[in-house]
């Protein structure tokens, strides 16, 4: 299997070649805006997959290269506007696309089993998500944030309250507080390392390589 990594500079990018070569994966082009030898600023030819780590703009634009030659692509950016996320949405109609603001499987467990939880517990109880990551992460709040939030609101039609703290070098925390008048519960998850997203989005890969024309997320990876 050969893929391309498009953000390969960036420190994702660099997880995620590691994460390869750990899963036997070859990584057959490195595209970054960052001139640096051996790594190129476009994709030029079909691979089993590109997996992007970059910016919502860069993503685009490999994107609209993994359109034209038939590459299924890995959007594992953040930070996406409405009309962003349209132009996904339509590339997805041509090629097999996996979009997904959180590659950890542990996270995505979050996604499918919180709002669950949040319809059990009722209206007595408040929801509020607190997401933490390191000072230099642009976006806020995080996009895993957000798609709890959503989620949650789709079960039951109440938003959550969601609060973002930028500090240090902090990889990633997501904690989702249900309180009510004389009980709290807390559910926690945390990223020790950016190696769990890397390895998702290989796994990701392998699966979109495969996979008929379409919008897909990491939970239609999952078991």
């Amino acid at each position: 299997m050969k893929i391309a990594i498009n953000g390969a500079c960036g420190r994702m990018g660099q997880a995620v070649q590691k994460a390869a070569k750990e899963a036997g994966v070859e990584v057959a082009a490195l595209i970054d805006a960052v001139a640096e030898p051996g790594v190129v600023q476009k994709l030029t030819g079909k691979l089993d997959a590109m997996v992007d780590f970059s910016t919502p703009e860069a993503a685009l634009e490999r994107l609209e290269e993994c359109v034209k030659t038939g590459t299924p692509a890995v959007l594992c950016t953040t930070g996406f506007s409405d009309a962003q996320k349209a132009r996904i949405a339509e590339a997805a109609k041509k090629i097999p696309v996996l979009f997904s603001s959180n590659m950890s499987v542990g996270v995505n467990l979050l996604f499918k089993r919180v709002p669950e939880i949040a319809k059990s517990l009722g209206k007595d109880y408040d929801v509020d998500i607190v997401e933490t990551h390191h000072r230099f992460k642009k976006d806020a709040p995080s996009g895993t944030a957000k798609t709890l939030a959503e989620r949650i609101e789709a079960a039951t039609g109440r938003k959550p309250n969601v609060h973002s703290v930028r500090s240090g070098d902090e990889v990633g925390e997501h904690r989702i507080i249900f309180g009510t008048l004389g009980d709290t519960i807390e559910i926690i998850h945390r990223a020790s390392t950016r190696d769990i997203f890397a390895k998702g989005s290989i796994e990701a890969a392998r699966w979109l390589s495969t996979a008929k024309p379409g919008l897909y997320s990491m939970l239609d990876v999952i078991p």
